[in-house]
């Protein structure tokens, strides 16, 4: 049986920042080439610096290479303009960071459906209040809905972040750094409500992260060194 088209390929991405005076070029990703499969987990390690977050903001459409290629669901998003692109981010890529973004004057059920607001009206009326509400008491939260962040835990805010990336059903998760802040238990927990979600939910699932005991968790691993993505799995 074949196997499925990639969800998301990078076909030798690289990423150059011109000095001031153009004498030089600092190299960040050097021709790193990707398949990652529909419904995959992978992680991306590699030391402070190696360009890990920098080629998630690529994946996720923040950023643009200088040169080659991204396709996500065999869509080229290089010949996509910034309007095009802000459409993929909401609709079909979801975001993690090490940092929450949560609005502190809305409440947590608020803060889920803030990515709907950019949908046509009646998407975002069908059905995203239920889904929400599903989301949140799936990952524990079902009795905090009316809260707001300031009133949470470490943990608690980052399982509302990531409610809050599934919202509108992306096909890629994208997390950066997603249990840099929490303490050792509330990171396990996060770790492992990531990759169910993956599951249940379908979502494609790429993960940056320092810590090696998350990396292992995923299906794969890889290491970003020198602007280079290892095509094998690291030793992590």
């Amino acid at each position: 049986m074949p196997s499925p088209a990639p969800l998301l390929k990078l076909a030798s991405v690289s990423k150059r920042y011109d000095s001031p005076d153009k004498s030089e070029a600092l190299t960040v990703l050097d021709q790193v080439s990707l398949d990652v499969a529909p419904g995959e987990s992978v992680a991306i390690v590699g030391p402070s610096g190696s360009g890990k977050s920098t080629l998630l903001q690529i994946m996720g459409t923040l950023d643009r290479p200088t040169s080659g290629s991204v396709t996500l669901g065999g869509r080229d998003l290089g010949a996509l303009d910034d309007r095009q692109l802000a459409a993929v981010r909401n609709r079909q890529i979801g975001f993690v960071f090490q940092a929450h973004y949560l609005l502190p004057q809305c409440t947590v059920l608020e803060n889920v459906l803030v990515p709907t607001l950019a949908l046509p009206k009646a998407k975002a009326r069908d059905g995203a209040g239920e889904r929400a509400e599903r989301l949140l008491n799936r990952v524990g939260l079902g009795e905090r809905m009316r809260h707001r962040p300031g009133e949470l835990s470490g943990g608690e805010r980052q399982r509302v972040a990531v409610v809050r990336a599934l919202i509108n059903q992306p096909q890629l998760l994208l997390a950066d750094e997603p249990t840099g802040s929490l303490d050792h238990a509330s990171a396990q927990q996060l770790g492992q409500l990531l990759l169910e979600l993956n599951r249940e939910e379908g979502v494609t699932l790429i993960v940056v992260t320092h810590a090696l005991d998350l990396a292992r968790r995923m299906g794969r691993v890889l290491e970003l060194k020198d602007g280079r993505l290892s095509p094998t799995v690291t030793s992590a």
